[in-house]
């Protein structure tokens, strides 16, 4: 029981802070700006939804998919750098004509068009949480930690930050109420400068690490 609850705590305390679903809000919103509240509360379950299975996935065979495709995890996180560079660059470019024009109600069948991509992924769970999943998992495998409880453990730490994920999205636009109009554009121009900052650092973290290898093959 002890080991499952350091389980439990190891999960929420890595991966939280790095999923951040408070701060991915502006985000969100930014990126879901034509969707109703109500298709917007949809969509932020169906990303919480994708997101525990992705870590879920991540953390018990993230590692073994890595090692059949012969990737490794610094050009996840090169990859993963360049698309939320990508994203970023796109909504910090968006003119305001085109935020007016894009401001018109989505069809059911177009809720989820984004879904996975880029709002679960890279977005919600990027490069970087997958990258702790992987490593937690491995960890866990390789010191013989995958008993039933801790196993157990694992899921209630994804499970509560895919509920955290669905609360934070689904919820975002209150928030926005409550600060008005220019605030959220000030904070959604701000959020896309900074996510392409950290999509520099990601991107970054994972060249140096392969740069690193290749300087210990040389030497």
């Amino acid at each position: 029981m002890l080991e499952a609850a350091k389980s439990l705590l190891l999960v929420l305390s890595a991966l939280f802070p790095i999923v951040d679903p408070l701060g991915g809000s502006p985000f969100f919103l930014a990126l879901t700006s034509e969707y109703v509240p109500e298709a917007r509360k949809t969509l932020s379950w169906r990303i919480a939804m994708n997101s525990f299975f992705l870590l879920v996935g991540s953390y018990f065979v993230g590692t073994y998919i890595l090692a059949f495709f012969g990737i490794s995890l610094p050009v996840v996180q090169l990859g993963g750098g360049l698309i939320v560079i990508a994203t970023g660059w796109t909504l910090l470019k968006q003119r305001d004509d085109e935020k007016h024009d894009a401001q018109k109600t989505v069809q059911p069948h177009d809720t989820f068009r984004h879904a996975f991509y880029p709002l679960t992924m890279p977005l919600t769970v990027g490069p970087g949480s997958i990258s702790v999943a992987v490593t937690l998992g491995a960890n866990a495998a390789h010191s013989r930690a995958l008993h039933p409880l801790t196993i157990l453990a694992a899921l209630i730490g994804c499970v509560l930050i895919a509920l955290s994920i669905f609360l934070c999205y689904g919820f975002a636009d209150r928030l926005a109420r409550i600060l008005g109009a220019t605030a959220m554009t000030v904070i959604t121009q701000l959020s896309s400068f900074l996510l392409v900052c950290i999509g520099v650092q990601i991107a970054w973290n994972g060249i140096k690490a392969l740069l690193e290898s290749v300087t210990l093959h040389i030497g």
